[in-house]
C-alpha cells in the first residue's frame, strides 16, 4: 500500500525562450566544478557501499529478467516476416509523418502535431515543448517511440498474459526512464535554469544527490518532501489516546472519546502493516480516527510492529492472533461489550477477512460488521502488484528475507514507487537533481517514505497464498483443521473501492464482495488507493458512487446503474454503520477499570524506522 498522489507540481510553466547565453562565465565554472565535486562524493558513497561488502550488485539478476521477458515480445514479432514487417512500417510510417509535419513547420506552413501527450502527463507542461522546434521535435520522436514500444507488447497475442504483464511494465520502466524530460539538454526547463543560474542548479542538484545517497547507506533514497518538517506525535497521527496492549507483532491504541455518549458497539481498526497506521491519523484535518471518535465510536487501532530478525517466523496466523484475535480479547476487557464493528484496511482488510472466515469456523461471533478499505480477498483481478508475482520472483524475495528474516522496506517503497515512476521518481529526479530544488513538505509523501519492514513468514505467506494461489478466495487454507470460507462470513459488509486504484483495481474489489455469505454494500470512492479513503467530508473533494447489490464480476454494469454523490462516502459510512446498531451508551474511559495504559498514542513501535 502506498499514496496515490505525488503531489510535486513545483516546475513552474514559463513561456519564456531559452537565451543560449551563460550570465557569468566565471560563476558557471565554479558550479561546474562543484557538481563535478557532488557527483564524485555519490559515486565514492555508491561504490564504497559495494566494496566493502555492506550492499550486494543485485542489478545483473533484474537486467537479465527484463532481457529475458523482452526478448519473447521481439520473438513473437520476428517469428514471422510479414509481423516483423507490418511493426516496423507503422513505426517508420508514424517517424516519416512527424519528419514532414517539421519540414512543413520550417517552412512557415501549420502542422498538426502527430502524436500529443495523455492529459495526465505533466512531463511536457512547459510550452517551450510546443513552441520551439527542438523540443517539440524531441518529444514527438519519443512519445512516437514510446507509444509504438508498448503496443508491440499488447499486440503480441500468443504471448502468456503474465509475460506481457511483465513486459508491458518494464517497457513502460524504460520508457520513462529515457524520456527527454530527464535530461539537461533536452529538457528546455533544467537548461533554462541552467543558463539562468549559470548552473547553480546542478551544483545544487549533486549536493543533494550525494546527501541522499548518504541517507540511503549506498543507495539512492530520492527525497519526496522535507523530511525535517515532519514529526510522528509532534505534526502527524495527534489524536489524542493511549496504548493498552503490546505483544511481539503490535501494539493496541485506544483513543480519548470526546462525546459524552459512544455507540454500544466498539470500533477496532486494522491497519495494513506494509505501511504505517497513521494514515488514518495523518493530521486533525486528514483523520479519519479523530473524525470516527467525533462521531461517538470507541474507536481502537492495531499498530503493527516495524520487525525485525525475532518476528521472522510470524505468519499470517500469528497476525490474526496475535493482533486481531488478542486485541478483541483487550477490547471486551475494556469496554465489556461481546461485539465489536471492525475496518480493515489493504493487506489488514485481507487479514480481517481471513480472520473473520476462522472465527465463522470456530464460532465466535464478536465482530458484528465488517467494513474493508481498498482490500482484495480475490486475486483474480489483482492490481500492478501482480507484475512481481510469480514462482522466480517470489523465490528470489524468499532468498532476500532468509538472510536477516525479513524484507528490508526500501524494497516495498521502491516497488509502489515503480508503478507510478513518473510521478514517484523522475519527477523528483529532475526537481531534485536537475534543478537542484527541495521538495516542498507534503505530510503524505512523508508517510508514504517512512518504510516498514516485511516478516520473512507473514509476506512469504501472503504472496504465495493470496497473489500467486488465490487460496483464500479458493477456500483453500486452514487453521487448527479448520476450513477457512468467506462464504461461512455472514455478517454485514461495507466493502469501499476506490475508482483509480492501481494496488486493489475496483474491479477486483468488487468481485470480491460475491466471495461473503452475507449482504455486502459496494460503494465506490473516486480517487485513489489513499486519497480516496482519507477524504474527510470538509473538503469537499471527489465524490463516491452507491448503486444495487454487488453481483459476480461485472462491475461495468454495477457502474453504469451507480448512482453518483458528490464530496466523502464517511457519512454514508457513518449512516450504515447507525443501521447495523445504534444504540448510545455511556463514553468509556481509556483502559477501563481493568487495564493500565502503557504509554501515550501514537505508541513505540510506529516510530521505529526502517
Amino acid at each position: 500500500m502506498a499514496n496515490d498522489k505525488s503531489g510535486n507540481d513545483q516546475g513552474s510553466v514559463s513561456g519564456s525562450s531559452i537565451n543560449l547565453v551563460v550570465k557569468d562565465p566565471e560563476k558557471f565554472a565554479q558550479n561546474i566544478a562543484r557538481m563535478i565535486e557532488g557527483l564524485t562524493r555519490a559515486a565514492n558513497t555508491y561504490l564504497k557501499s559495494r566494496e566493502d561488502g555492506r550492499l550486494s550488485a543485485e542489478t545483473t539478476d533484474d537486467i537479465a529478467e527484463v532481457i529475458r521477458t523482452l526478448a519473447k515480445v521481439v520473438e513473437y514479432w520476428t517469428a514471422e516476416p510479414g509481423r516483423s514487417v507490418q511493426a516496423q512500417s507503422k513505426l517508420y510510417a508514424n517517424y516519416f509523418a512527424l519528419w514532414t509535419s517539421m519540414m512543413q513547420r520550417m517552412s512557415g506552413m501549420p502542422a498538426a502535431p502527430v502524436i500529443e501527450p495523455g492529459p495526465r502527463d505533466k512531463r511536457f507542461k512547459d510550452p517551450q515543448w510546443t513552441e520551439n522546434q527542438f523540443f517539440d521535435f524531441v518529444k514527438q520522436f519519443y512519445l512516437i517511440t514510446a507509444r509504438w514500444a508498448e503496443e508491440m507488447v499488447e499486440g503480441a497475442a500468443d504471448l502468456d498474459p503474465h509475460i506481457r504483464l511483465k513486459a508491458a511494465f518494464y517497457v513502460r520502466q524504460i520508457a520513462n526512464a529515457i524520456s527527454p524530460s530527464n535530461f539537461l539538454f533536452t529538457n528546455p526547463e533544467i537548461l533554462r535554469d541552467t543558463l539562468d543560474s549559470s548552473a547553480e542548479n546542478l551544483a545544487r542538484g549533486m549536493d543533494m544527490l550525494a546527501e541522499d545517497i548518504a541517507a540511503g547507506d549506498g543507495e539512492l533514497r530520492i527525497r519526496q518532501t522535507d523530511t525535517a518538517h515532519f514529526a510522528i506525535g509532534k505534526n502527524l497521527a495527534l489524536t489524542p489516546g493511549k496504548v493498552i496492549l503490546q505483544n511481539d507483532v503490535c501494539q493496541l491504541i485506544q483513543y480519548k472519546a470526546t462525546t459524552k455518549e459512544a455507540l454500544k458497539r466498539p470500533l477496532l481498526i486494522v491497519p495494513p502493516w506494509i505501511n504505517k497506521f497513521y494514515i488514518l491519523d495523518l493530521n486533525p484535518e486528514k483523520s479519519f480516527v479523530k473524525w470516527a471518535v467525533e462521531q461517538g465510536h470507541t474507536v481502537f487501532v492495531i499498530s503493527w510492529i516495524n520487525p525485525n530478525e525475532e518476528q521472522a517466523a510470524k505468519s499470517f496466523e500469528h497476525y490474526m492472533r496475535e493482533g486481531i484475535l488478542e486485541s478483541l480479547d483487550t477490547i471486551q476487557t475494556i469496554t465489556g461489550e461481546k461485539e465489536v464493528n471492525a475496518i480493515g484496511y489493504c493487506v489488514g482488510g485481507t487479514l480481517l477477512s481471513y480472520t473473520l472466515a476462522y472465527m465463522a469456523a470456530v464460532g465466535d461471533t464478536r465482530v458484528a460488521s465488517a467494513t474493508l478499505f481498498a482490500t482484495q480477498v480475490d486475486f483474480t483481478h489483482a492490481g500492478d502488484l501482480k507484475v512481481f508475482i510469480d514462482e522466480e520472483q517470489i523465490e528470489a524475495v524468499e532468498k532476500k528475507m532468509g538472510v536477516r528474516g525479513y524484507l528490508e522496506g526500501k524494497n516495498m517503497t521502491a516497488s509502489f514507487n515503480m508503478l507510478r515512476s513518473n510521478e514517484l521518481i523522475w519527477s523528483y529526479v529532475v526537481n531534485n537533481y536537475f534543478r537542484g530544488k527541495e521538495p516542498i513538505p507534503f505530510d503524505l509523501l512523508y508517510w508514504n517514505a517512512d518504510a516498514t519492514r516485511m516478516p520473512a513468514a507473514n509476506h512469504s505467506f501472503y504472496l504465495r497464498n493470496c497473489y500467486l494461489d488465490n487460496k483464500l478466495a479458493e477456500g483453500e487454507l486452514s487453521v487448527d483443521g479448520h476450513a477457512l470460507s468467506l462464504g461461512d462470513i455472514t455478517i454485514p459488509v461495507y466493502n469501499l473501492a476506490t475508482r483509480e486504484d492501481h494496488i486493489a483495481p475496483a474491479r477486483s474489489v468488487y468481485f470480491g464482495s460475491s466471495f461473503f455469505g452475507g449482504p455486502v454494500t459496494f460503494v465506490l470512492s473516486g480517487s485513489g488507493h489513499i486519497a480516496g479513503v482519507i477524504n474527510p467530508p470538509a473538503r469537499g473533494k471527489y465524490q463516491y458512487w452507491t448503486g444495487p447489490a454487488p453481483r459476480g464480476d461485472d462491475f461495468d454494469a454495477w457502474l453504469a446503474q451507480a448512482e453518483e454523490h458528490p464530496g466523502s462516502w464517511w457519512p454514508h459510512w457513518q449512516d450504515w454503520i447507525a443501521a447495523q446498531d445504534d444504540r448510545r451508551v455511556k463514553a468509556r474511559a481509556v483502559g477501563g477499570r481493568n487495564i493500565k495504559p502503557i504509554e501515550d498514542a501514537p505508541g513505540s513501535y510506529v516510530k521505529v524506522t526502517a
